[in-house]
């Protein structure tokens, strides 16, 4: 997540500078041809353009509308993530107060659960965006994009880590062995048939918020929405410096002088750039907002949001030592 107030030009242009490349040697071209070829029939009147424009406009802001929704979704879903890990934490602390080490473990297995969801959610999919790789050296650079399954050691027994090599879905598992604790725990009669009930209220709802999450993560946005916003915007800017050699024609044939002439019709190379980098970057930002959880500059700060719950937790359990919350690398908090 992208955490300055502005957007610097160094980060705008990794994701712009080809496009813009292409923009301008396509308009010039179109512009010594007609000017300098005397191509004259290559113009095209505005106005029909205009209606396509239009309509590229609308079909963008419903793109980005549902693609904004998509991420507001995704950050809720980290938000009660955030406030049932506390509850867990209270109810382990307030049940089972008569064995500390069984407090660390249940509290601990739930720290390993975040991380779980967090690294699998940032697995890479088939309809995961590809960036260009001036921006896709970003990521490497920070390292946070698609971790390795690693790491679960910290907060787990050798035994139980050993374990959760070879399965499926480590998050699911994870929750599994809370309830199996649980269980555990009410025939040693450490906790109550009430407790356990509460606890596993705390794991149902656990369970729907990672299922929420993997519904995001695993069904891609609608591809007739996204493939034909890119196409219909694409459409529109290879023939913008068609029509607005139009507009310029008729405006500089009422100035006399030649060099004026000139200097008036190349400001259509400019002017061409400048709506078609609008358009595309328009329809890029909703490209970028579609998928949460892939760890990209616009993504749910997950990482941040994991070392929060671990520092408040931890802080629970009045331990020392506890880790520094997660900065922003180059403005941007993973």
């Amino acid at each position: 997540m992208y955490v300055k107030r502005n957007i610097s030009w160094s980060v705008i242009l990794r994701f712009a500078w080809k496009n813009l490349v292409f923009f301008t040697l396509y308009a010039a071209t179109i512009f010594s041809a007609y000017y300098f070829l005397g191509w004259k029939h290559i113009d095209i009147p505005f106005q029909p353009l205009s209606v396509i424009g239009i309509a590229v406009a609308f079909y963008i802001g419903f793109k980005n509308s549902q693609s904004y929704d998509r991420f507001w979704e995704g950050r809720k879903i980290w938000g009660g993530i955030v406030n049932y890990s506390r509850t867990w934490a209270n109810n382990v602390l307030s049940f089972v107060n008569d064995d500390k080490e069984i407090q660390r473990i249940l509290i601990y297995r739930h720290l390993a659960w975040i991380n779980a969801l967090r690294v699998q959610l940032r697995q890479p999919s088939s309809f995961s965006i590809k960036e260009n790789r001036a921006v896709e050296k970003l990521f490497d650079r920070h390292g946070e994009r698609n971790p390795v399954c690693a790491g679960l050691d910290a907060f787990l027994s050798p035994e139980e880590d050993a374990d959760l090599e070879n399965r499926k879905n480590v998050a699911t598992h994870l929750i599994k062995n809370q309830g199996q604790h649980l269980k555990q725990l009410l025939s040693d009669g450490k906790i109550s048939e009430f407790d356990k009930q509460v606890f596993h209220g705390n794991l149902e709802e656990l369970y729907n918020l990672q299922g929420r999450c993997e519904r995001i993560k695993n069904t891609p946005f609608p591809r007739q929405y996204a493939y034909f916003s890119t196409v219909f915007t694409w459409i529109f800017v290879l023939l913008l410096p068609f029509g607005l050699l139009s507009v310029f024609e008729s405006e500089f044939k009422e100035i006399r002088s030649l060099a004026q002439q000139e200097v008036f019709l190349t400001l259509m190379i400019p002017f061409s750039v400048l709506l078609s980098w609008i358009f595309v970057t328009m329809e890029k930002v909703g490209s970028n907002s579609e998928d949460p959880f892939e760890g990209r500059i616009n993504d749910v700060p997950m990482t941040a949001l994991c070392r929060t719950i671990e520092i408040d937790l931890r802080d629970m359990l009045n331990e020392g030592n506890l880790p520094e919350k997660i900065k922003p690398q180059d403005n941007i908090l993973y």
